[in-house]
């Protein structure tokens, strides 16, 4: 309840910085406090996606279902956020370039990224047999990892692209003023708390509908 309190509070005082204590970023005006939201959200998604393939791992190694639910709870969490980040992408895009969507690499590596952990779920619901689809599931979320660094970190940066580069390369620091910087790190932590919050939450419902199941079998 505590951590649930902190959590709300932080996001709290986050959003209204980010209107209030922030200033309109160059170039963008009032649409560039998108990025505070959309960069911490891209990065949930990753970490999230991370954790579904580390559980995976553990099932594999394992054989305990409930590293299964793990990689589920880790899977879809991963899947919010990373629409979040497509969504607020999108705003950005349109204060940046004029529409909402262009297909630029960004856009196009994270909707293919979407597509690929839509098939994950796609895979869950197709299989009945617990341990059958807690093995094959676990087989392709490792997989499906291994193409994140590459569509998200690598393929932006191979084919041009308008996107800002928030790091500056020559300098190794953030590419922004004082101001933002303090409101973006405060908004990476409160995704954080906030992705922590929702696992946990998550992860509690999971394993009672998985108890209550294994009652109804009995």
């Amino acid at each position: 309840m505590i951590g649930q309190i902190i959590v709300g509070i932080w996001m709290t005082v986050v959003i209204i910085a980010s209107f209030l204590y922030m200033p309109a970023t160059q170039g963008l005006g009032e649409t560039g406090r998108i990025l505070v939201y959309h960069v911490p959200a891209a990065w949930i998604a990753v970490l999230a996606y991370l954790m579904a393939m580390v559980n995976s791992i553990a099932y594999l190694r394992h054989g305990e279902l409930r590293f299964d639910r793990q990689a589920q709870v880790n899977a879809e969490l991963g899947t919010i956020f990373c629409i979040l980040a497509t969504i607020t992408g999108a705003i950005w895009s349109r204060g940046a370039w004029g529409q909402y969507w262009n297909w630029d690499p960004r856009q196009t590596s994270i909707t293919v990224l979407l597509m690929i952990y839509a098939a994950y779920f796609v895979l869950r619901s197709a299989i009945e047999d617990t341990d059958r689809r807690a093995r094959l599931s676990a087989v392709y979320a490792i997989l499906a990892f291994l193409t994140v660094p590459f569509l998200v970190f690598i393929v932006p940066r191979v084919y041009v692209s308008l996107h800002p580069n928030l790091i500056n390369v020559s300098t190794r620091s953030f590419d922004m003023d004082r101001k933002m910087l303090v409101v973006f790190l405060s908004s990476l932590l409160a995704f954080t708390g906030l992705y922590a919050w929702m696992y946990n939450v998550q992860k509690r419902l999971e394993n009672l509908l998985y108890r209550l199941d294994m009652k109804r079998g009995e």
